[in-house]
């Protein structure tokens, strides 16, 4: 009888913790942390003489990785505060739908890690890579925030999404990491690829995020093109434009001036991701029925793989 006291405030602990978790967006969560890894071994693979280094930076390195896991909080955050009536038809398991989480406590969670991510990149970090991030936070909010809600308008949710999680992480992660090696600026090859290819992947994941909200969404007035045309539709464009972007990405590695790519593993790597997708959207497809459209479940699954495809990609990206 004495020990249920410290169990049950270690249960009521653990399980707003848990809370805390789902209202990060883990997926979301893997994605920066990669992004953040693997931008740090880009520039230190291009400069492996300052591997030696890399103990004595670890502490600003780790307050960057916060600094985005901060900025990836608030912006995922925010979303869940403003569209909590849409989740509750589309995701009622998310923290503030489920009534895990009270919209004053996920305010104070959104706040906190809004003010703080930017504090710490002001003192630590220089004022390029300060304004990047205070740009990201910033349209990253609008994304959600009326009267602006970006997140109304295809075109410009698309935009938001792939200017945060293609350009300016990738951008920023590589060349924060340069200034804290004390290198300036340069134009690297892999990492401009990187960008590129990224924004327009980021691009797809805004649209097929959508592929399974339709009822919340329509409830909500939010204008999707999963709405317009239908989660098959959009699944299979979809589709058709990432297939174009590793199409794009084999003809970059194999028209690069010699050197610039390690060509076989590039062509090779993207090549394979190609089929991996080809293989997700068939399997989609044959679940379907012909003029019907795919079940949630079946959505679930390819929503989950087209991810697994993005963290594919980084972890080729150290080594292309």
């Amino acid at each position: 009888m004495v020990g249920q006291p410290k169990k049950g405030l270690f249960s009521f602990g653990l399980s707003k913790a848990t809370a805390v978790y789902a209202f990060s967006r883990p997926h979301t969560i893997r994605g920066t942390l990669l992004a953040c890894f693997t931008g740090v071994a880009r520039a230190l693979i291009e400069s492996p003489v300052y591997l030696a280094l890399l103990p004595a930076l670890m502490p600003r390195a780790a307050l960057g990785v916060l600094a985005l896991l901060l900025g990836n909080l608030f912006i995922v955050g925010i979303n869940q505060i403003y569209d909590v009536k849409i989740d509750v038809i589309n995701k009622p398991f998310l923290p503030i739908a489920a009534g895990r989480i009270s919209p004053r406590a996920a305010w104070w969670l959104v706040a906190c890690s809004g003010l703080t991510g930017l504090a710490i990149v002001k003192r630590f970090f220089n004022p390029l890579i300060f304004g990047l991030y205070a740009f990201g936070t910033t349209i990253g909010a609008l994304y959600s925030v009326p009267p602006f809600q970006l997140k109304r308008f295809p075109l410009a949710a698309g935009l938001t999404i792939a200017t945060c999680r293609g350009f300016l992480l990738n951008f920023g992660v590589y060349y924060a990491t340069r200034e804290a090696l004390g290198l300036g600026f340069i134009w690297s090859a892999p990492v401009a690829f990187l960008a590129r290819f990224m924004t327009v992947y980021a691009a797809v994941i805004a649209v097929t995020k959508d592929l399974g909200d339709v009822d919340g969404d329509r409830e909500g007035g939010i204008d999707t093109l999963a709405l317009r045309f239908g989660p098959m539709a959009v699944a299979t464009g979809a589709s058709a434009v990432l297939a174009l972007n590793y199409v794009g990405a084999i003809a970059t590695a194999a028209l690069a001036a010699p050197g610039t790519f390690r060509r076989v593993f590039m062509a090779g790597g993207h090549a394979l991701a190609a089929c991996w997708l080809v293989a997700i959207t068939r399997k989609l497809r044959a679940a379907t029925a012909p003029g019907a459209q795919p079940s949630a479940a079946e959505i679930k699954a390819y929503y989950k793989q087209i991810w697994n495809l993005f963290y594919f990609e980084y972890a080729m990206y150290p080594f292309i």
